[in-house]
C-alpha cells in the first residue's frame, strides 16, 4: 500500500492542518499506527493543535543536523494511541530540502501504518519539500473560486512531480452559504472546476476549530467524524460511500 501522504492546498485557511490531525486521528480508530509530519517550516502549528507544545525538543531539521536520532524526534501524541508527530523547525533557515525531507521519511515510513505530511499552503519550497517522499496526495479545498483555483494549481505541480494519484477533500461545506454565494451551481461544479475526483466532503462545524486550538483532537469530535471515519477507510481501499452529501 502506498502509505505516505502529502495533504496540501492552493492557499492558505483551507482547514487543510485541521484534515491532517482529523484524519490521523480516524486512522488511529481503525487500528493504524500513523506518523504525522509537519512540515510548514517556521509556521508549525500541530503541536499546539495535538497539546504537545511542550514536549517538543527536536523537530526534523535536528534529525538531520545529527542533533539527536531520527526516532528522538518523534513524540507519542498523549492523547491518541499510535499517533506519533515529527514537528516542522521553527524557523525558516531550517527549512529541510526535497532530497534530504525524502531520506528521512524513507528510513521512518516502515515503522508506520501511514506518514500524513502537512504541506504548508500553495507551491513554493516547502510544498516542493513536502511532496518529494509522497506515494499520493489529498488537495482540501473550500467550495469557492479562490480556493479551486489554488486547488488546481496544486494539483498540475503534484502531476510535475511525479504523484498522481490525488484526490480532492472538499472542506468546511456549508450547503446553505454555498446555495446563497452562488459561485457554483452545485457540488459537480466544484468539482469539475477543481478537475479533481472527491473523496471526502466534510460539513462545516465550528467545534472542530474549538476542538483543535484546545489541543484536545481525539478526546472531543464532532458531527463531522464520522465523514473522517469513511475518508480513513477509503484510503485503507475500503469501497464506502461518502458519509456526508451536503
Amino acid at each position: 500500500m502506498d502509505n505516505v501522504i502529502v495533504v496540501a492546498s492552493g492557499k492558505g485557511g483551507t482547514g487543510k492542518s485541521t484534515v491532517c490531525i482529523c484524519l490521523s486521528v480516524a486512522l488511529v480508530k481503525q487500528g493504524k499506527k500513523v506518523l504525522l509530519i509537519d512540515c510548514d517550516c517556521g509556521m508549525r502549528g500541530l503541536d499546539i493543535m495535538l497539546d504537545m507544545e511542550q514536549d517538543i525538543l527536536f523537530d526534523a531539521s535536528d534529525a538531520v543536523c545529527g542533533n539527536c536520532s531520527f526516532e528522538e524526534a518523534v513524540y507519542k501524541s498523549k492523547n491518541n494511541d499510535n499517533l506519533y508527530l515529527m514537528a516542522a523547525p521553527f524557523d525558516t533557515e531550517n527549512e529541510l530540502s526535497p532530497s534530504v525531507f525524502k531520506q528521512l521519511v524513507n528510513s521512518l515510513k516502515g515503522n508506520y501504518d501511514f506518514v500524513i505530511i502537512d504541506s504548508p499552503a500553495g507551491i513554493g519550497s516547502g510544498f516542493v519539500t513536502a511532496a518529494a517522499p509522497a506515494d499520493r496526495a489529498l488537495i482540501v479545498s473550500n467550495a469557492e473560486p479562490t480556493s479551486v483555483r489554488g486547488g488546481v494549481k496544486v494539483r498540475k505541480k503534484l502531476e510535475a512531480l511525479g504523484i498522481s494519484n490525488i484526490r480532492l477533500v472538499l472542506n468546511r461545506f456549508d450547503r446553505k452559504v454555498f446555495n446563497q454565494l452562488g459561485f457554483y451551481n452545485d457540488l459537480d461544479d466544484v468539482i469539475d472546476a477543481t478537475q479533481t475526483q472527491l473523496i471526502a466532503l466534510v460539513p462545516f462545524d465550528i467545534r472542530i476549530s474549538v476542538i483543535m486550538q484546545r489541543g484536545v483532537a481525539g478526546l472531543n469530535w464532532s458531527a463531522a467524524s464520522s465523514v473522517f471515519d469513511c475518508l480513513a477507510l477509503r484510503l485503507c481501499g475500503e469501497r464506502v460511500p461518502l458519509a456526508f452529501t451536503g
